[in-house]
């Protein structure tokens, strides 16, 4: 009885530890250039080691998704809590995924975007139904608070913002724009947050970006 419950405990410890390093390992290098093969060797393990517990490099990055937008989740509510403006908050949202996008991690997330989009959307629709709940609160209180204009709803605010914010990071068509990422969302996201503004949140922006 006691191997069994040490075995369990034992496979729960690796497949824990091979899910976090890899996260970091892909997180580091980007998602297409890593192969099981290369996994490994941070791990010390043998590849078979590894497909003892994960089939394949998707099921394995599913598992990584997972953890990432957990964490992802927890930076939101601390964004949330970091300003009572509602306005500073969601531009604030928008800059950091813009950080995390195309800053050190670019490689991850060009390749997440580009060639995993089936599984991001499907680790977001898991874990991050939360998320959508606290940035549909976000707005919401926007709008009671005068910021945000008050005949517009809520969720289709947020899946607009949305399929604005993919078009830059999930296709090519600015690409012959040859511009930086934040000229694209100054171009996209910005323009349609500056839209849903009363004149009082339009303030707090342009204040917000340093336009005035």
């Amino acid at each position: 009885m006691e191997n069994y419950i040490y075995e369990i405990f034992s496979n729960g410890f690796m497949r824990e530890k091979i899910i976090e390093t890899s996260l970091q390992e892909f997180l580091k290098h980007g998602i297409r250039k890593m192969t099981m093969q290369k996994l490994v060797v941070p791990l010390g393990i043998s590849t078979k080691t590894m497909y003892k517990y994960f089939s394949n490099k998707e099921e394995l990055l599913e598992e990584c998704l997972i953890i990432h937008y957990k964490e992802t989740d927890k930076k939101l509510l601390e964004i949330k809590d970091s300003s009572p403006n509602m306005v500073v908050v969601l531009c604030s949202v928008f800059d950091k995924s813009m950080e995390l996008d195309f800053g050190t991690n670019h490689l991850f997330y060009h390749d997440l975007n580009y060639y995993y989009p089936e599984l991001q959307d499907k680790a977001i629709k898991l874990y991050s139904r939360k998320a959508g709940e606290i940035l549909t609160g976000i707005i919401e209180k926007g709008i009671l608070d005068g910021d945000f204009q008050g005949h517009l709803q809520a969720p289709i605010i947020l899946t607009a913002i949305g399929v604005l914010y993919r078009s830059v990071t999930r296709n090519e068509a600015y690409k012959m724009f040859k511009v930086k990422p934040s000229e694209l969302i100054k171009h996209t996201t910005d323009v349609y947050l500056r839209g849903i503004c009363t004149l009082k949140g339009l303030l707090i922006f342009n204040q917000h970006k340093g336009l005035i």
